[in-house]
């Protein structure tokens, strides 16, 4: 049975990156802080097996945030972080991809701050450098894009977010949109009404890293239509841009046509 320690010395957190799922993607330094751990606050698309790290006597507690259902809000996941800490022990919170990309962490971090609670963070394999490596996509290239932008297709109200479409469309990089399945069709309409062709290549990316990984390749304008065919239920990054077509299935299947 758990008990945090028995002292009076503030215990301390870290945030930790678990990848995008495949737990041979941990760093060496995540694998550590999990086997130190007194409690593990994970989120809901961890994969158990990483748990098995933690040891036996460790608290486990989930904290995942699911579509539709939240085994506990933003708020509340805050102030346990703290609570624990503050009471001796070692907190790990173990949160999908990287902890400071889309994951929330800096408001947990702010907390764990204002709290006075020592912490330290563990960057993660995030989704998309998970998906590019995947299909062998590169997501920087010196003859095809020049820039990268992060952004998610999903605000905090369920909508397309604000983004400064035209200055993406102009870019000429590489977009990678996270949780933008649901909303893909206002992401694309948005990119093409700012300038960026439809033709420009894309793909959907379900379950990155996962054995059960699944792709739909397509451009921003036919996307839209393959997301709402297939209806991806698991986390899905959609890259967008001419690196797109440097994939090594496109890339084999022009082979296989020639």
């Amino acid at each position: 049975m758990f008990a945090c320690p028995r002292n009076e010395t503030i215990g301390s957190a870290t945030l930790v990156g678990a990848g995008p799922g495949a737990p041979d993607l941990l760093t060496l330094r995540a694998v550590k802080a999990i086997q130190r751990a007194d409690v593990v606050m994970f989120d809901a698309l961890i994969d158990p097996t990483i748990l098995d790290l933690a040891r036996a006597d460790a608290r486990r507690i989930d904290v995942g945030k699911r579509c539709g259902r939240h085994a506990m809000n933003q708020a509340a996941i805050n102030r346990l972080i703290v609570s624990l800490a503050r009471s001796g022990a070692h907190v790990v919170r173990l949160k999908g991809g990287d902890p400071f990309v889309f994951g929330r962490g800096g408001e947990e971090l702010d907390s764990l701050r204002a709290a006075g609670v020592p912490v330290e963070v563990v960057p993660g394999v995030t989704a998309a450098c998970a998906a590019a490596a995947s299909l062998q996509i590169p997501l920087t290239h010196r003859d095809v894009a020049r820039l990268l932008h992060f952004v998610t297709g999903h605000g905090a109200d369920g909508r397309v977010p604000a983004h400064d479409w035209r200055a993406l469309a102009a870019s000429g990089g590489t977009i990678a949109a996270y949780m933008a399945n649901r909303t893909f069709r206002g992401v694309a309409a948005s990119l093409i009404e700012a300038g960026l062709p439809g033709s420009t290549p894309a793909v959907a990316v379900e379950n990155a890293s996962r054995p059960n990984e699944t792709h739909l390749y397509g451009t921003l304008a036919t996307l839209p239509d393959l997301l709402e065919a297939n209806r991806p239920d698991g986390p899905t990054m959609v890259l967008i841009g001419s690196v797109v077509a440097l994939s090594r299935a496109i890339q084999e299947g022009a082979r296989l046509a020639a």
